[in-house]
């Protein structure tokens, strides 16, 4: 990036405003660092603050109907009040401690098309507030996320769109006011099973995540669709050292076993039905939260948040060479 940031506060002459990121690649709990260059008009600047804002846009579900918001969910600031004069250069470090709850945005080397995230620099002179031009950053998955997503790709599940919730799941600690989903096409046999799609929440903290799964059921002929949820605790530590994709299976399954024990959906069908050993019940694999439906995920209303719908691929290669320009565009129509 070059200076291109005129504070208009004070009229022509005034400084000039550019935050360079050390790497734009991060992860969930992750430091990310840089630094924001000033230099001076051609008159003294009375700056009040600099402060950067990650910026990102989830849904918010209100009386009206659901609609898209754009928010700042972590503030951090640079400098107080100090004084910039005529042509001086500054350069301010920064670091921003990522929250180990951040959605990734950023998968197998590529960025999630609508995912989109940034950092906003805010700097307040002449008792006014300029807000500068977004500088994209990646969130790249950490690796027991990474795992469970190899997963569900390797069983044959199709990715179909991720957004960010505003609102809170049900018994699960969150320090965001926001959860990602991340929303899959089953393969035949699960499909076939009665599972319409499975959406994916991670919830993560330093030592665990907390993995969230919604299915959701088609009704049969005679009733309605149910939601069927499971939660699972997971250690850090699991991710080199586990069968994610027996693991994965196994959860799946599970839904499967409950949609069968549900009244008026036929017979069990051969290979399902019968509950799998180390899936949820012991070890870093706790389950909760199984067998409720209505409202696991507590969804927000009326509150200015921010979401941003990924609509891309989860596997390598899914990913059109227009998603980059998409990105652009998408920092371009965030509101000031």
């Amino acid at each position: 990036m070059v200076f291109k940031k005129l504070l208009g506060a004070i009229g022509v002459g005034g400084p000039s405003v550019d935050t360079v990121l050390s790497n734009p690649s991060t992860y969930p709990g992750a430091p990310l660092t840089g630094n924001v260059n000033l230099v001076g008009g051609t008159q003294d600047a009375a700056i009040e603050h600099i402060t950067l804002g990650l910026i990102t846009r989830m849904e918010v579900e209100g009386g009206g109907g659901d609609y898209s918001a754009v928010t700042d969910f972590l503030r951090v600031p640079v400098t107080g009040p100090m004084r910039l004069a005529p042509g001086q250069q500054l350069s301010l470090p920064f670091r921003i401690d990522m929250p180990w709850e951040t959605p990734i945005t950023t998968v197998y080397g590529q960025t999630l098309r609508g995912m989109v995230m940034g950092v906003r620099t805010e700097v307040a002179i002449a008792r006014a507030i300029d807000k500068g031009d977004l500088d994209p950053v990646h969130v790249h998955p950490l690796p027991i996320h990474q795992r469970i997503l190899d997963a569900f790709a390797q069983l044959g599940f199709r990715f179909k769109s991720a957004d960010l919730e505003y609102g809170q799941i049900y018994g699960v600690h969150q320090t965001l006011p926001f959860y990602q989903e991340i929303e899959y096409f089953p393969p035949q046999h699960y499909a076939a099973a009665g599972i319409n799609e499975v959406e994916l929440t991670f919830v993560t903290s330093p030592h665990q995540v907390e993995v969230v799964l919604e299915f959701d059921k088609r009704g049969g002929l005679f009733t309605q669709g149910h939601d069927t949820y499971g939660r699972y605790t997971v250690s850090h530590g699991d991710a080199d050292t586990t069968d994610w994709r027996q693991v994965v299976d196994g959860w799946v399954r599970q839904a499967v076993d409950r949609r069968k024990s549900m009244p008026g959906f036929g017979h069990p069908q051969p290979g399902y039905g019968h509950p799998q050993p180390g899936y949820g019940h012991h070890g870093h694999y706790r389950q909760g939260g199984h067998g409720h439906h209505g409202h696991y995920r507590h969804r927000g209303h009326g509150m200015g948040g921010a979401a941003m719908g990924i609509a891309g691929g989860l596997a390598a290669g899914y990913l059109a060479g227009e998603a980059i320009e998409e990105i652009g565009e998408s920092f371009g129509d965030f509101g000031e």
